[in-house]
């Protein structure tokens, strides 16, 4: 379980973090939402130790992340959203320099999931578009056998049906000892994947929750006319799409963006709503 306690983080004085408390249990693929410099990368360095807390911790299985020690290294793997690769190397080479570190790697899921993505292990990365490099890391990512995987913005770079084969594959890797963290704006591109959803803004924590509670929370209202009780409205062909408190226990179908928006735009009333 990855574990956040009261944290605290700055760049030198532009303070990013604020007393956060967040729990990563396993057998989940989280969801990191929020607007762009509110920190969602910076957490993922957080995570992985490589940037040290101003104040409190950041652990995984009591393990202290900024200690970096090789047996956390060995069970996380980091993939940000751009890598430097050297230009006359292949995937294989790739992965055949990252095997040492990690004892449970494993070629024959490497190879199979670089068929099933429809990259050449063996093409050098110079000669790939910057979608097929990012599909290769996103495969070296996944055949490492770490039990954390944080994922950077994933999607990027990716085409409509890369983007499906991603979400494919992910939902079919994900075991009970397994946590996997994607940030990302593109919510779409995951709506279907991720659960739980954490928000981040303005050296916070808007909102963590299962999709479940969230449904039980608030209920999302299709085809409808504007209400004035909403806490966000979008016109839609054939109406609205209304956000609004859940009073009457209903399920409806989560939509992401439209979560986004309601959370971002009623900060107090959304904080109410899960306490």
């Amino acid at each position: 379980m990855i574990e956040i306690r009261n944290l605290d983080f700055s760049y030198k004085k532009s303070p990013v973090f604020n007393n956060i408390n967040l729990t990563f249990p396993q057998g989940c693929i989280y969801g990191l939402l929020g607007e762009n410099g509110v920190g969602k990368t910076t957490l993922l360095k957080l995570i992985c130790g490589l940037l040290r807390p101003v104040h409190g911790t950041v652990t995984l299985d009591g393990l202290t992340a900024h200690d970096r020690q090789p047996e956390m290294l060995q069970r996380i793997v980091f993939l940000p959203d751009e890598v430097s690769l050297p230009d006359n190397s292949t995937p294989q080479r790739y992965v055949d320099e990252l095997m040492p570190f990690y004892p449970n790697f494993a070629q024959g899921t490497f190879l199979h999931l670089m068929q099933e993505l429809e990259v050449e292990p063996d093409r050098k990365f110079r000669e790939m578009s910057f979608g097929q490099q990012k599909k290769s890391l996103i495969a070296a990512s996944l055949s490492l056998g770490t039990d954390y995987v944080l994922f950077d913005e994933p999607t990027n770079g990716l085409d409509i049906p890369s983007k499906a084969q991603f979400r494919s594959i992910l939902s079919r890797r994900l075991e009970e000892r397994n946590t996997i963290i994607i940030s990302t704006h593109q919510v779409k591109d995951v709506e279907n994947l991720i659960d739980p959803i954490v928000i981040l803004n303005s050296n916070a924590v808007l909102l963590d929750a299962s999709v479940q509670r969230i449904q039980q929370k608030l209920f999302f209202e299709y085809g409808g006319e504007q209400r004035p009780d909403a806490l966000y409205s979008e016109m839609q062909p054939g109406g609205f799409l209304n956000v609004v408190p859940n009073q009457t226990g209903e399920e409806s179908q989560l939509n992401i963006e439209a979560l986004f928006n309601a959370v971002l735009r009623n900060k107090n009333t959304v904080k109410e709503l899960f306490s």
